[in-house]
């Protein structure tokens, strides 16, 4: 199977996930295998829902839209344009997959596919029912990747390179056990937004998408701010406000009445709007609920911290501060290209 082959598979794929969006689910005539796979896809959305209270059906539509704006032809070809694809060595890679917001693994699974080799598959019991299904449609409409995708529920073996992905404490397991493998290890990050006071209400409308969404569960989920002295929070929280049915999900309100009473008994300061609150703190990882802020004295010295604090940080939402930075109400809406952790999975994939 050649490069085009697979890229023309994922491309079908797209379009099979582009049938299904927040307004509502619409059969489409020439996608292939519809009569197959349209209905049991509504099935494993449903079922994902009812297993995972955070994986709503605006946030588990709300992954499947991008990833059918992400995977066409042009998307596709220009992200593997700067790669040298030699025959297939058919390696195996396992991914071991976090479970925090839906389909949070499949670029590394689309990776390990584009270029080339086998994929063994562990996922979390938190989000298991969509990626299998989707893996039977690819196999559909490709018959040769039959054979390259694997899942396991059962102790790994039999694969030459791992990428997996877990919190700081997990990562240790992971580098001890797999220390005589290739290997990618991914730990806890989080994403940060730099304020002036300068946004307009559009841009602190947009911080709010990367705030809320997927209920702050992702690693490009904004969790802290860096705001300069005295800066005034009216305007922040004007901007979050479009938000305030999220109170009405009761996994979100009980981590929130939760968090504000730990708060209120400890006697930490903080300021709350009956949805979210913020704390004055210097760690990256708030809880549920909440955004951490800290103060900065010049530009020069929170560039400084952001260096230092590097790799504890997937991304940086600001205007005008960082070449790398992200725009407000951005971060969950990747590119093919933009790698977690910086790391390139093709590369890494090629070099087993």
């Amino acid at each position: 199977m050649d490069l085009q082959q697979r890229i023309n598979a994922f491309v079908k794929l797209g379009d099979f996930l582009s049938q299904f969006y927040s307004e509502g689910f619409e059969k489409k005539d020439h996608i292939e295998h519809n009569d197959l796979f349209f209905d049991g896809f509504k099935h494993q959305i449903k079922l994902a829902q009812e297993h995972n209270g955070w994986f709503t059906k605006e946030n588990v539509v709300f992954a499947l839209n991008g990833w059918s704006k992400q995977l066409t032809e042009s998307n596709i070809t220009k992200w593997t344009s700067k790669y040298t694809f030699t025959s297939e060595s058919l390696n195996t890679i396992a991914i071991i997959m976090a479970g925090n917001i839906p389909l949070v693994g499949f670029h590394d699974f689309l990776s390990v596919l584009i270029s080339g080799q086998k994929v063994l598959v562990k996922q979390s019991s938190n989000d298991k029912h969509l990626l299998p299904f989707l893996a039977k449609y690819l196999e559909h409409v490709e018959p040769e990747f039959s054979g390259r995708i694997t899942f396991s529920e059962e102790k790994l073996k039999d694969f030459d390179a791992v990428i997996a992905t877990g919190s700081n404490n997990t990562a240790r397991y992971f580098e001890y056990y797999f220390k005589d493998k290739p290997s990618v290890i991914r730990k806890n990050r989080n994403s940060v937004a730099i304020l002036t006071g300068k946004e307009t209400e559009d841009e602190l409308v947009a911080l709010s998408e990367d705030i809320f969404r997927y209920y702050g569960l992702g690693c490009r989920n904004v969790s802290k701010l860096f705001v300069p002295k005295d800066y005034d929070f009216q305007a922040f929280f004007k901007g979050m406000y479009h938000w305030n049915p999220i109170i009405h999900q009761s996994k979100y309100a009980n981590n929130y009445d939760y968090n504000k009473a730990v708060y209120l008994m400890s006697l930490f300061e903080m300021l709350e709007n009956g949805f979210l609150m913020i704390k004055e703190d210097e760690s990256f990882s708030s809880p549920i609920a909440t955004v951490f802020y800290e103060h900065y004295t010049s530009e020069e010295q929170l560039k400084a911290t952001l260096k230092e604090k590097s790799d504890a940080i997937q991304c940086v939402v600001a205007n005008g501060f960082l070449d790398s930075e992200i725009k407000f109400g951005q971060t969950q809406l990747p590119n093919l290209w933009d790698y977690a952790d910086d790391v390139d999975t093709i590369s890494f994939a090629q070099t087993i």
